[in-house]
């Protein structure tokens, strides 16, 4: 048996949670996945898959075996790209990113990279919520604002203002904010979950202070909050990533111009303790290249 052939079949079969997935993938029919796997199981003399006609599942045997085949079969295309040089990298790359960030700015640039490396597949994870490295198997996590992890390495990449933000619209109707405690007059659009979202926090000079402001509207995604404040619904942060180009255009109007808000990082993370692929080591150092 060809057990590296082998792995690298039940690890994408895990990894997708379908044969068909796989078949496509690779180009093979799928019963020539389907015994691959049936196949490694007769050679190993354990179930690693429960099958149903509606879904795969892992057993406790196939996990184990899963976690330790996924490292051979990422050193396998390591060891192939090392040799071929980073113009050879082939294979998959699963990246994670805000939505709005990455249809702002990465996905608009995304193919120069995959122009430069014609066999590597990207899959590309558009979520804000918080994602899980490990158990959705994620190469590389771009993230922004602050990080709680301690589980995962990471690196800063670029710092970008914010601003509180309005529509013309907007102001005409209600007036513009002078001082922060202005903004309990006014309506307001909160971005995030929790109480902690609706605490404004404001320096000038050497002065600090805060608002808790109210609001009717909370979102938890940032294409929710762009078009909100676009639309005249209030006021609202806004990273110059959000809304640059609106502000440029003056679709929107930054307002308490002479107070400074907490600066946004922008993040890339992988899980600590592994082999950083030249995969992730190549993409990483193409977006030290780009401005964000």
């Amino acid at each position: 048996m060809d057990m590296l052939r082998a792995m690298t079949v039940f690890s994408r079969v895990v990894e997708t949670g379908s044969f068909s997935a796989v078949a496509r993938d690779l180009g093979l029919g799928q019963p020539a996945i389907s015994k691959t796997v049936e196949a490694l199981e007769q050679h190993l003399g354990v179930r690693l898959l429960l099958r149903s006609t509606r879904r795969l599942t892992i057993t406790e045997a196939g996990q184990a075996f899963y976690e330790n085949a996924a490292q051979v079969v990422a050193l396998a295309e390591e060891a192939e790209s090392a040799a071929r040089g980073a113009a050879g990298l082939y294979g998959r790359l699963r990246i994670s990113v805000p939505v709005t960030f990455g249809r702002l700015h990465l996905v608009p640039r995304l193919h120069l990279f995959m122009e430069q490396h014609p066999n590597l597949q990207i899959e590309l994870l558009m979520d804000d919520r918080y994602i899980d490295l490990i158990a959705e198997k994620i190469d590389l996590s771009l993230r922004t604002g602050t990080l709680a992890d301690s589980n995962l390495t990471a690196r800063k990449l670029a710092t970008a203002q914010r601003y509180v933000v309005a529509s013309p619209g907007y102001l005409a109707k209600k007036g513009k904010p002078a001082t922060p405690a202005e903004l309990l007059e006014h309506d307001v659009i909160v971005y995030g979950q929790g109480s902690n979202a609706r605490e404004w926090q404001f320096k000038q000079g050497t002065t600090q202070t805060s608002v808790h402001v109210q609001s009717r509207l909370q979102v938890s995604a940032a294409e929710g909050l762009r078009e909100a404040v676009l639309s005249g619904m209030g006021l609202a942060i806004a990273s110059g990533w959000m809304v640059g180009a609106e502000l440029e255009k003056g679709e929107l109007v930054r307002v308490l111009d002479d107070w400074t808000l907490p600066a946004l990082d922008l993040w890339a993370l992988h899980a600590s303790g592994r082999m950083v692929s030249i995969k992730v080591r190549t993409f990483l150092n193409w977006l030290d290249s780009l401005e964000l």
